[in-house]
């Protein structure tokens, strides 16, 4: 069976190598005698599993010890309504909204306190990162809320804003560990990990220790409680074992490639050679503000939507898979996370440019 070049926004790709490993221990793990997908997340077999996977992690990262690893449910929208809950004490929180993911992340902030929108790119559709050097952030806010990398429209942070002291929480999904990131910036960095680090079905939360308190707001519920998870090292409840199992072995494949600056390096050869295309393309055109382009994420259009649907159908045909752009704009959209090789970009590149030939 020949496998495809998937550039799907998530469920994404996942290093053949993981695959391949989880593949071979999935009638016995390690002597076992049964499947990780069986275990007790109460076994000394699991418990060694989940506690690897948080010591590799801390590891890639350079996590301090005053952070907490959570390996929590709910996905990357979950920690939309987490947050507010957890987080504000003082019942006002800001939010910047570039995409989609922020903007519902503060429509749900807006259920629990006073959630203000203090930048937006909203207005030519979300195609850039607003300014956030001096921005109004509230004298009384518990914290300033970004989601890093756009996945749908294409755009990333190069600078972090300036939130003035207040802490900085910042939804990573789709750039996770692409990257270097320094830790100590942020209050809380999260991420679903269904895009750059396991299947679908685990959120990753880092977050300093001040942060995590009993003084909640008022009927959050026991499961949606920084500190239980905190207090059991994410063995509360049933985690979503297979998940975490997976993402261990991606963290170890990630330091086997040298750790995240090696990844920094080969995500920006990979995003170069699809980002210079089009740039000289005819027939292609990039949608995002170039100084704003996001190296995980890669949308673009014909402006013709029948010759994109055209575009769409011949490359799932030749191999090149989920490349149809999100319904809320349209065009193409090319997800080259950690895991694609560039091999894959190289060949979608050629493909492209034999389309543009037949079709100028």
């Amino acid at each position: 069976m020949k496998r495809v070049y998937n550039f799907s926004a998530g469920p994404a790709v996942l290093p053949e190598e993981v695959l391949q490993e989880a593949a071979a221990e999935m009638m016995d793990y390690q002597g076992t005698g049964m499947s990780v997908m069986e275990m007790s997340h109460r076994s000394k077999a699991y418990e060694k599993i989940i506690q690897e996977a948080e010591a590799d992690l801390r590891e890639l990262m350079n996590i301090p010890d005053n952070y907490k690893v959570l390996f929590l449910q709910g996905g990357a929208s979950q920690q939309f309504a987490m947050i507010p809950m957890n987080l504000m004490k003082n019942g006002v929180a800001d939010y910047i909204v570039t995409g989609q993911w922020a903007k519902k992340a503060y429509q749900e902030a807006c259920l629990y306190g006073k959630a203000n929108k203090i930048a937006s790119s909203e207005d030519e559709t979300f195609s850039y990162i607003p300014d956030c050097s001096d921005l109004p952030i509230s004298e009384d806010a518990d914290y300033v809320y970004i989601c890093e990398n756009n996945t749908i429209y294409g755009t990333k942070y190069k600078t972090l804003p300036n939130t003035k002291g207040k802490t900085l929480v910042s939804d990573v999904s789709s750039c996770f560990l692409s990257e270097p990131v320094d830790v100590t910036k942020y209050g809380v960095i999260y991420g679903g990990v269904q895009k750059n680090v396991g299947p679908a079905g685990v959120v990753i939360v880092i977050i300093r220790e001040d942060l995590i308190t009993e003084d909640v707001l008022p009927g959050t519920p026991t499961m949606l409680r920084y500190k239980i998870h905190a207090d059991n090292d994410s063995l509360y409840n049933t985690p979503p074992a297979y998940g975490i199992y997976i993402c261990g072995k991606v963290f170890k494949w990630l330091k086997k490639q040298g750790g995240l600056e090696a990844m920094k390096a080969h995500n920006e050869k990979k995003a170069k050679i699809l980002y210079d295309f089009l740039d000289q393309s005819k027939l292609f055109k990039g949608t995002v503000r170039p100084q704003d382009r996001s190296l995980m994420n890669v949308p673009f259009v014909t402006g013709d939507a029948d010759l994109d649907a055209k575009f769409v159908k011949e490359a799932t045909a030749a191999g090149f898979v989920n490349l149809k752009g999100h319904r809320t704009v349209g065009g193409m959209r090319a997800s080259i996370y950690n895991a694609m090789p560039i091999e894959g970009v190289e060949k979608l590149v050629a493909f492209m440019k034999d389309f543009e030939e037949k079709n100028a």
